[in-house]
């Protein structure tokens, strides 16, 4: 009954051989120049040029970065004539965070088990020459650089992709004060083929089977075309666990490997790997079971939860399963403890499930590796080869049968090559040694804290330039040849008029721009009882909403609009609503707003390039509850301008400092290039969260910026909001912290785990340890909250970073509001300007000296505006109405 079920996993001599075929060619087209872009394995040039010969000699370390675990070797070499060497190793895990975080705090994880391994050995008075094992696909140009293609095994490290990981790993090392310096790049794959090479001098194949699995091999120089030079041979690392990505496996691919791969982190990727790896062996098997007692074939069709749950079952139950010797005991307790009592039938059936899964990886490990022979083979132009393949992974070295299939399989394919199979003891750490030149740069020196914190602290002068900068874009947004590649967008509102007064009715708001999401009813009053009454209700938009698809947001939202209707018993009533939509859009008009991008943390799918507008009726029209005019969607920070403007005249500017960063304000007519007529003013939402993204403040950046920047959700993007809004300032702090830390001028140079965690100090963290009134005794108490165990010493230090960072903020913030607050004054043609700026957010509101410190730098950076700051009570959810209500108004006297 299983053979029947499984009969497509049963590959024939015949499939395997064309496997093979279909392997080979992927290799021709990998290596050449013209074809290799479009090439699935990649045959990547290592830059090993030559197989151990017994002569190196020395002490080296070497750190192994690609499994489950990291390892830091120390490996020493003796050059006594008998090839002798001696390793020592230490293992360390690899957290989820860590391996699903971004790539400064994957490198300083390394740096620290690093220097925490050196300390064990002693070492960290020593000068040494380090290996690095990276395994995963890399481009290299030498032998110390390599930038990383693309992420497997799990891995999924932000900000790591198309950059250099040796340079990263040096930063991280320079930023530790570790005395190493990294020489060598090595795949794990080539570390295990030079680690059995050293002991077998025929071993020219690295062969890794694992959770992961790649093979390398040494190839004739004048094959590879994408390195100069034609004499010797290179390292090449296949790459191979991508090979049929395009396509190329597909008639091989069965129900459950197409099920598999969609689940798994990088869908249709790694597909040779997803059918041979340890890594998903156990989850096919599951996927497998649980389709069989769906359909009544196992376990009297009792669907466990086990059976449901992905990943529950493991390489090593498979592995377990599959020891006939012991009969059916093992697959029975098994079976057992993941609540499925099993018949002895179940039992049986389910070992001959595990049998065909990971035959089939052997059957097809065999056929890609007999490829690899018999193109070594060809290209020494031999009619019979002797060689030896070095080969790891818990896969080959745990389960019971797999390397004995393996052989077997791979001397059947290619009967020309006497194949020795050498098990790599200490694989790819020692190789990585053998690989690695006797040399090193000295270790960074200590920063000092002032060393540290000085890039912080902006002079004037600066802080000038960084106000021209800002009008100069304020310019380019607003010009019709230069706004298409203008960072900052200058959007128009295509809101025309300020409230006079005379507006009134009842009208439905929505705010939309953090987490929480509000629905209101305003009731505006004219005449001599002027008045707006509100009615609101907040609802919470879970994360996985947040980051869904943007079919699930709108639904919600409209989800929330019908909850509030039945709450204040409006149901039926067609009322005109304004949207508060706190992102960048770009608008042809009053109702229409194609979303540019997302930010503060928003990532849902198919609604970037989208009328939200359109998405909102669309959800409206799918629910069939009820209708709503939508007259205006609304930036929050021109709702704060409004709502102000309701109360003073002489708002012309709306200011929001909070989670976000961003203003508004009215230009006139005639400088708006992108907008027809000449006539009155418009209110431009500037966006100005994004200036800098062209790297024209790339002068004022810090490390740390950009290491924030790096670990965001939009790396290169929003650039001046990332050093000037709530967000993100508690993670510049404690990205300092941590820098602090590990130069041991901070908590006794230990990093805690909650220091390690990205968002853990929160910006109103910022706000209570900046307060005046606040004892050091009482910051230590909340940084011990956070997990850190402070001294007083540290308290000052925190709060003293808190402050630097937190003024750096208000007098960004400042330098880009004088930039419009002057360009007004021009536009008035006034000596001297009075105006008011209408401000909102948590920022501007809560922080102790934020709102001062962004008064003076105005006053400082102006001196011939005299602006006065408004503090907005509500300002997106009643300037939403508001600006509905104008719009309504002035629709009405255009239409009479």
């Amino acid at each position: 009954q299983v053979d029947r079920y499984l009969y497509h996993m049963r590959l024939s001599d015949d499939v395997l051989l064309d496997v093979m075929a279909r392997f080979q060619a992927e290799m021709v087209k990998g290596l050449g120049r013209d074809t290799n872009p479009t090439a699935t394995v990649k045959m990547l040039p290592s830059f090993v040029r030559s197989l151990p010969d017994g002569s190196e000699k020395g002490d080296f370390l070497a750190v192994d970065l690609g499994g489950s675990q990291f390892r830091a070797h120390q490996v020493k070499v003796f050059d006594d004539g008998k090839q002798s060497s001696q390793l020592e190793s230490k293992f360390y895990p690899t957290p989820k965070e860590v391996i699903q975080g971004n790539g400064a705090e994957l490198f300083d994880y390394v740096a620290d088990c690093l220097l925490d391994f050196m300390e064990s050995k002693n070492l960290k008075h020593k000068k040494l020459p380090l290996g690095f094992t990276f395994s995963f696909p890399c481009k290299q140009t030498k032998l110390e650089e390599g930038v990383l293609l693309a992420w497997t095994k799990h891995f999924k490290v932000r900000g790591v992709q198309d950059t250099d990981v040796v340079s990263s790993l040096r930063k991280a090392l320079q930023k530790h004060k570790a005395n190493v310096d990294v020489l060598a790049l090595v795949n794990d794959t080539v570390g295990t083929m030079m680690t059995c090479g050293y002991d077998d001098q025929r071993c020219e194949v690295g062969l890794i089977i694992g959770t992961g699995t790649n093979a390398c091999y040494m190839e004739e120089m004048r094959h590879i075309d994408l390195v100069e030079g034609d004499e010797g041979r290179m390292c090449i690392n296949t790459e191979w666990g991508a090979f049929g990505d395009d396509g190329a496996l597909d008639d091989l691919r069965t129900e459950f490997d197409r099920e598999l791969d969609l689940g798994s982190l990088n869908p249709g990727k790694q597909l040779f790997e997803k059918m041979i790896s340890s890594l998903y062996l156990g989850e096919l098997v599951r996927l497998i079971l649980l389709k069989m007692t769906k359909e009544g074939l196992l376990f009297n069709g009792k669907v466990s939860t086990a059976l449901l749950t992905k990943g529950k079952i493991e390489m090593k139950h498979v592995s377990a399963m599959e020891k006939y010797k012991e009969g059916l005991s093992n697959t029975k307790e098994i079976l057992t403890e993941l609540n499925l009592f099993p018949s002895e039938e179940d039992c049986v059936a389910v070992q001959h499930v595990c049998t065909i899964v990971s035959f089939r990886s052997a059957n097809l490990c065999a056929a890609a590796l007999a490829a690899i022979l018999t193109r070594l083979r060809e290209n020494k132009k031999l009619l019979r080869m002797r060689t030896t393949v070095g080969i790891d992974g818990g896969l080959y070295k745990t389960h019971p049968q797999y390397a004995k299939r393996l052989h077997k399989v791979v001397r059947r394919l290619v009967p020309t090559c006497d194949v020795r199979f050498l098990l790599s003891v200490s694989g790819s750490g020692r190789g990585a040694a053998m690989v690695t030149a006797v040399a090193h740069r000295l270790a960074a020196q200590r920063q000092r804290i002032d060393t540290t914190l000085a890039p912080f602290l902006l002079p004037l002068g600066i802080l000038r330039e960084v106000k021209d900068k800002m009008r100069a874009e304020l310019e380019y947004g607003l010009k019709r040849e230069t706004q298409a590649n203008a960072t900052v967008k200058m959007l128009p509102t295509y809101v025309c008029g300020t409230p006079d007064g005379t507006e009134k009715g009842k009208f439905l708001a929505l705010d939309l721009g953090g987490t929480n999401f509000r629905v209101l009813l305003v009731k505006i009053k004219s005449g001599r009882r002027r008045s707006v009454q509100m009615y609101n209700k907040i609802f919470a938009i879970p994360l996985e909403i947040m980051q869904g698809t943007g079919e699930e947001l709108f639904d919600h939202i409209v989800q929330c609009i019908a909850d509030f209707l039945e709450y204040m018993g409006i149901k039926g009533a067609r009322l005109p609503l304004g949207f508060t939509f706190s992102f960048p859009c770009r608008q042809a008009s009053i109702d229409k707003g194609t979303l540019v991008g997302w930010t503060k943390g928003f990532k849902a799918t198919d609604c970037e390039g989208e009328d939200v507008v359109d998405m909102l009726r669309e959800a409206i029209k799918r629910r069939n509850e009820f209708d709503l005019d939508i007259v205006a969607v609304v930036n929050d920070t021109v709702g704060t301008m409004m709502t102000c403007g309701y109360e003073d005249p002489n708002c012309e500017i709306g200011l929001i400092a909070g989670t976000g960063s961003n203003v508004c304000y009215m230009e006139d007519m005639k400088n708006i290039e992108i907008v027809d007529g000449n006539e009155g003013k418009m209110c431009i939402n500037t966006e100005w969260g994004a200036f800098g993204d062209n790297g024209c403040i790339d002068n004022i950046r810090t490390k740390y910026d950009k290491e924030v920047d790096e670990g965001s959700l939009n790396p290169g993007k929003q650039r001046y909001e990332k050093m000037t809004s709530g967000m993100y300032l508690g993670e510049i702090v404690r990205q300092i912290l941590i820098d602090l830390t590990k130069q041991g001028l901070l908590f006794r140079g230990h990093i805690s785990e909650s220091l390690r965690k990205r968002g853990i100090f929160e910006t109103k963290f910022l706000s209570q340890i900046e307060s005046d009134r606040l004892a050091l005794l009482q910051v230590r108490r909340i940084l011990q909250q956070l997990g850190l165990d402070s001294t007083c010493d540290d308290s000052i230090i925190v709060k003293e970073v808190c402050g630097v960072v937190s003024r750096r903020a208000a007098r960004l913030c400042g330098a880009g509001l004088a930039a419009i607050v002057e360009k007004k004054r021009e536009n008035q043609g006034v000596e001297r300007l009075q105006i008011t700026v209408g401000v909102d957010g948590t920022l501007y509101k809560l922080h102790p000296h934020f709102s001062r410190v962004l008064r003076e730098t105005v006053k400082e950076l102006a001196p011939q505006c005299d602006v006065t700051f408004m503090l907005s009570e509500d300002g997106s959810g009643k300037g939403a109405a508001l600006i509905t209500a104008v719009a309504k108004r002035l629709h009405n006297v255009g239409q009479k």
